[in-house]
């Protein structure tokens, strides 16, 4: 029904009750005023109340954790809740077998080292040493460090896989004037004679792998903890 060029809303009410004819664009208008409230009530809420641990940036409304299967529109694994990274573990399913972590030094070896970096639970385990060079991977608990050390006549090589931390390196042991934040895919070179220490300032396991050249611990090393490893470097030590 049109008068004088607008549109009008018919509306059919019970006898008891009576209706007047509403403009139909008046209607529309305050539908999108009702939306856009509430939306905007939702992005305040997000935005100022909600832990963001449990509001995706990228969304107006609250998601909760569990949630597993819950893939954002990014793969920057390193800001997720530690509870869906570590359960986000074992429901990806890309085809291959987890790798066997032992060390394979003296022999021809190929293996995807993101995958043997971040299934190790090791604080140390050797996974190749050959008579130059040793390839190591860690893991450094949350809070934890690698522990400040030298290796007079070593390079060493270190790429973070997953995590963050804090690189400090220096030609004193009380004088370490290099700093930097690393992360996953940051990569560190650590000159021979030079003191250094890596700490885990995220939230979830530093993992990386680290390379000697020549190798710096004896073929198949695996220490479980940091306390298994400086005792076993006590015990090397006394010993020579």
């Amino acid at each position: 029904m049109a008068t004088n060029g607008h549109r009008f809303l018919r509306v059919s009410p019970p006898h008891d009750v009576l209706f007047a004819h509403v403009p139909l664009s008046r209607l529309t208008g305050q539908l999108h005023k009702i939306v856009a409230d509430s939306v905007n009530s939702n992005r305040r809420r997000v935005n100022t109340g909600l832990n963001p641990y449990y509001a995706h940036q990228y969304y107006s409304t609250q998601w909760f954790y569990p949630m597993p299967c819950y893939w954002p529109p990014h793969h920057d694994w390193r800001n997720w809740h530690p509870y869906t990274y570590g359960m986000l573990q074992h429901v990806r399913n890309d085809g291959y077998p987890p790798v066997e972590l032992k060390d394979y030094g003296g022999k021809p070896f190929v293996v995807d080292i993101e995958r043997a970096a971040t299934q190790n639970k090791n604080y140390r385990t050797a996974l190749w040493t050959g008579k130059h060079l040793q390839v190591t991977l860690m893991s450094i608990d949350v809070g934890g460090d690698i522990g400040l050390e030298v290796h007079p006549d070593v390079d060493q090589f270190i790429r973070i896989e997953q995590g963050q931390g804090l690189v400090q390196m220096g030609e004193r042991k009380d004088h370490l004037d290099f700093e930097r934040r690393v992360s996953e895919d940051d990569a560190i070179m650590i000159p021979a004679g030079t003191w250094h220490n890596v700490t885990n300032t995220g939230h979830v396991p530093l993992k990386l792998y680290s390379i000697y050249a020549p190798p710096e611990h004896p073929f198949g090393t695996v220490h479980r903890t940091k306390a298994e490893a400086m005792a076993a470097h006590r015990q090397l030590t006394a010993s020579l």
